[in-house]
């Protein structure tokens, strides 16, 4: 339950303690209480992190409502509705985001309660055999660190003036002008849905686009998702004013947005444990860092910084600190955007090699999908192979289904079922925009 009352300066008995109650720390607890373990979960501000409170969640529940705008733009083009012109009540749409993430808080909350974990609210500090929150001392017998992370600030003039994630909430109303700084996943997400909601949106990138990810892909991106999105690459950024940033060779007048990825929230421990250069907690497959009753899990350490990880970091971190042996593998975790479509992916590092070879096929008409056809954005869905062991290295689409397709291939890859029975046996719903059982059914015809 939470606990503000009964302040104590005297020495708690030993506990296993979490700071932090967002996807790692959350689950971590609930997997310390599954197991019998008792547990404390110290959250200076709401429970569910940055994933329910600034982050995914958010971001889900804006593209919720992009899509019906951008439904109702398509079906108004193709002559299937009359295009009346309705207000879209952004001040509305935060309040009853709000309310949502209250709801599932509780839950949150409950969840923990009902293991027999003890949630206390207040800002932690970390010792070297000691936590201290609201004045009460507790000594731990095991210490995990989930403290998450915040919008990294680059180092241009003025960029305390812009909007970064935790300011969506707090707009009231839609910025007419919206200058989006940076080029990666947040970046791209964020300038989807600003430009749905009819916004005039620049994304401004120091480097280059979505540089990493698969050059079909990145192409669909720009010209179906983005395309009233204006993408200025390879950018000298001078300077941010409140209504400006200011580049090299161009001004551009509207409302600045950092979307340049996050720094880990890793200040609570500097003098505990190691860090990397970016400030982040080092961590072993364990999730220990160099102490070896003290762990570390979620965006502030240095693996993969996404919500499924950080739970399944949470959870690895979790049973350990109950005495029960278990690491976790990094390799080939799924990866998407939440756009008009959705955008996934799911790449094999340690197998990839020069002698590939790679298909392609349209998305089908089905489900979200089907009056695409006539506009002919679709989507695509690519699979990368070897053409000796049949085995897939990189597999990737854009779909109304590809954010679970994409995640069961992720299975399918990691685990030792046999692909050529799953191409063999496997039973599509019809209809369906799901086409990589075709794709891994080619593999085995050649």
């Amino acid at each position: 339950m939470v606990n503000n009352s009964d302040k104590q300066s005297s020495k708690r008995v030993k506990k296993n303690i979490i700071i932090g109650s967002g996807p790692a720390g959350r689950l971590a607890a609930l997997e310390l209480g599954k197991l019998g373990k008792e547990a404390i979960l110290i959250e200076k501000n709401y429970i569910g992190g940055n994933c329910l409170n600034e982050g995914c969640m958010v971001l889900c529940a804006l593209s919720d409502i992009a899509t019906f705008l951008n439904n109702k733009k398509r079906y108004e083009d193709l002559g299937l509705i009359n295009g009346e012109k309705f207000e879209v009540f952004y001040g509305e749409i935060v309040a009853k985001i709000k309310r949502t993430q209250e709801i599932i808080r509780k839950i949150h909350m409950n969840e923990n309660q009902d293991c027999g974990n003890t949630i206390i609210k207040g800002e932690a500090e970390i010792f070297e055999e000691t936590v201290v929150v609201n004045g009460e001392t507790f000594g731990y017998d095991n210490l995990l660190i989930a403290t998450g992370s915040k919008p990294f600030m680059p180092n241009i003039k003025g960029n305390e003036q812009a909007l970064s994630s935790p300011d969506i909430l707090k707009l009231d109303k839609l910025p007419e002008k919206l200058n989006i700084i940076g080029g990666g996943a947040i970046a791209t997400e964020v300038s989807s849905l600003f430009s749905s909601f009819g916004c005039d949106v620049n994304m401004i990138i120091r480097e280059e686009f979505l540089k990493q990810i698969d050059n079909d892909l990145r192409e669909f991106i720009v010209k179906k998702l983005l395309s009233n999105v204006e993408i200025h690459q390879n950018q000298n950024i001078m300077e941010i004013e409140k209504n400006k940033v200011i580049c090299e060779e161009i001004e551009f007048d509207g409302t600045p947005f950092l979307a340049t990825g996050r720094s880990p929230n890793s200040e609570i421990a500097k003098n505990l444990v190691k860090t990397d250069s970016r400030g982040a907690i080092i961590v072993d497959k364990m999730m220990k860092t160099n102490i070896g009753n003290v762990y570390a899990a979620g965006d502030v350490t240095s693996g993969v910084n996404l919500t499924p990880v950080a739970r399944m970091e949470g959870i690895v971190a979790g049973r350990n600190m109950a005495g029960y042996s278990n690491f976790i593998d990094y390799n080939m975790v799924p990866q998407g955007f939440d756009l008009d479509l959705n955008v996934d992916f799911i790449q094999d590092k340690k197998n990839k090699s020069s002698n590939e070879k790679e298909m392609t096929i349209p998305t089908p008409a089905g489900p979200g999908n089907f009056w695409r056809v006539l506009t002919k954005d679709t989507g695509l869905s690519k699979i990368r192979f070897s053409p000796t062991t049949k085995e897939i290295h990189w597999a990737g689409a854009i779909s109304p289904s590809s954010v679970s397709d994409v995640a069961y291939i992720s299975y399918l890859m990691r685990t030792e079922h046999s692909m050529e029975k799953f191409a063999e046996e496997f039973i599509e719903i019809h209809p369906s925009t799901d086409v990589f059982h075709k794709l891994i059914s080619e593999i085995y015809k050649h």
